[in-house]
């Protein structure tokens, strides 16, 4: 195999944001994947171990895991993602017949850049859906969560069903680190634009396949889940599983108790202890307040 080029830390261009590019020394890349969404897909392992390329990069992570495989043909540099998928043998032949180079970075900082890539790119060709944001709820939110866990100090806490930001505005205002997600892709540029999420820690993806795309954190929230109906019961159910499979401790919020009642119902279900706390400075979306704890 090619030689190595081991690496530490982000690459910055002008600024703070991670570029995929620069990790991989390139002055631009296009990833095969069309979608933040579609890495999952071993399709696109398959399209991306071409014939005709004439050099080729692999990423490995801090545990020289492969994490990414660049080609270079006559269109430019082509990668593929493969944080939540795994290269197969007609790929790495492919990469080892161009006597490939080796590059490292650790894992976190590839994925922070994956994200910023598909994130802007989402940016770029959605339309932002209409400002959403009542300025209130940011503080009545903000003393929701500091109420249940203080300040944060950087750690991770994801945000489920992250709409256009309020909820990571809120987390980065105590000191924590969104990862956020959500599949309305109109929402998420309104909140890359109103710079209340950012793209870096940003996804679009199927709430209810959060676990093929991020590994376990220690926090997350799910604000003003709902509604929660006999229609949408058991959408709501997958996403609130989804959630509970990627955090140690879960704050959800809904608008009813009947709601809450189901949240704690769905958490007992996955083996967890549930407190229902009623917050009155909210008589809409985040009423009812659901702590979801390991028991």
């Amino acid at each position: 195999m090619g030689s190595s080029r081991p690496r530490t830390g982000c690459i910055s261009d002008g600024g703070s944001e991670l570029k995929a590019a620069g990790i991989l020394e390139l002055d631009e890349v296009t990833f095969i994947e069309p979608s933040f969404a579609a890495l999952t897909d071993p399709l696109y392992t398959d399209l991306l171990a071409r014939d005709n390329a004439d050099q080729g990069r692999m990423l490995v992570d801090e545990n020289s895991d492969p994490v990414a495989v660049a080609f270079h043909e006559s269109a430019g540099w082509i990668a593929g993602s493969f944080l939540c998928r795994h290269p197969n043998v007609a790929l790495i032949d492919a990469f080892e017949q161009v006597n490939g180079e080796i590059y490292q970075e650790d894992r976190a900082v590839w994925a922070a850049a994956v994200r910023e890539y598909f994130s802007l790119r989402l940016a770029a060709e959605i339309s932002a859906a209409m400002e959403d944001l009542n300025p209130a709820r940011k503080g009545i939110l903000a003393d929701v969560i500091a109420g249940v866990w203080g300040k944060g100090s950087g750690e991770t806490c994801i945000d489920c069903g992250c709409g256009s930001g309020v909820g990571s505005l809120v987390l980065h205002e105590l000191g924590y680190s969104p990862l956020s997600y959500d599949n309305d892709a109109s929402l998420l540029t309104l909140g890359i634009q109103k710079g209340r999420l950012l793209p870096e820690e940003t996804m679009c993806i199927d709430a209810t396949q959060v676990s093929a795309y991020t590994q376990p954190v220690a926090k997350g929230i799910g604000i003003m889940m709902g509604e929660i109906n006999s229609f949408s019961e058991d959408m709501w159910h997958q996403i609130a599983a989804g959630l509970f499979s990627v955090t140690g401790e879960t704050l959800i919020t809904v608008g009813t108790e009947p709601e809450a009642f189901r949240i704690r119902e769905w958490g007992n279900e996955a083996g967890r202890s549930v407190e229902i706390r009623e917050n009155p400075c909210d008589a809409f979306y985040d009423h009812w307040v659901c702590v979801v704890r390991k028991a």
